[in-house]
């Protein structure tokens, strides 16, 4: 067997398996919406639901949270959270989007998932939530499932870094960087 034509099938392949999601570095942001649940927001004490959309995006740099709905995917990348937080980013330049893939929760679990992504809404009221009951953002940018995806955008929602799993210290600190460099 010729060795040749299959070291060339692996190496014509590993890159699109190393990054099998549709977002890349540099480009914009694929467009996506959510029209079944989407966005959180509050009236009053009240939680409302909007369609959402990815053209929603610009203006602000932005790290986007997709999150599969379950907690092991939100525990993922906690560490990156809390270093937003302690950075403390200009509101009027800078935002959160946490979109969780209610599709992608334990089976049963659905219902817990839309009760904590509404307390957490309430709970950080200056934070975009978006809830993907059928999991239209994770379909459209072909992300993994039971995972977790960073991304960090521009303000025109232009990629800077995208990584889908868990940041090792090092992607936090150029995630941090990035957003800071962008403001």
């Amino acid at each position: 067997m010729n060795k040749k034509p299959m070291i060339a099938l692996l190496a014509a392949l590993l890159p699109s398996l190393a990054a099998a999601h549709t977002i890349q570095v540099g480009e914009p942001i694929p467009a996506a919406s959510v029209a079944e649940k989407g966005e959180i927001t509050l009236q009053g004490d009240d939680i409302v639901y909007q369609n959402w959309n990815s053209s929603q995006l610009t203006g602000k740099v932005r790290v986007i949270q997709a999150i599969a709905g379950r907690s092991s995917a939100k525990e993922m990348n906690a560490a990156l959270m809390q270093a937003i937080t302690a950075a403390s980013f200009p509101e009027a330049n800078y935002q959160t989007t946490t979109i969780i893939n209610q599709d992608d929760a334990i089976w049963g679990t659905g219902g817990f998932v839309k009760s904590n992504a509404e307390d957490s809404k309430r709970e950080f009221s200056w934070s975009s939530m978006v809830l993907d009951a059928d999991g239209k953002v994770h379909s459209t940018w072909e992300l993994q499932n039971e995972s977790s995806a960073i991304i960090v955008l521009d303000k025109e929602s232009h990629v800077l870094f995208v990584k889908e799993g868990k940041l090792s210290p090092a992607e936090v600190e150029q995630a941090i960087a990035l957003v800071q460099e962008n403001l």
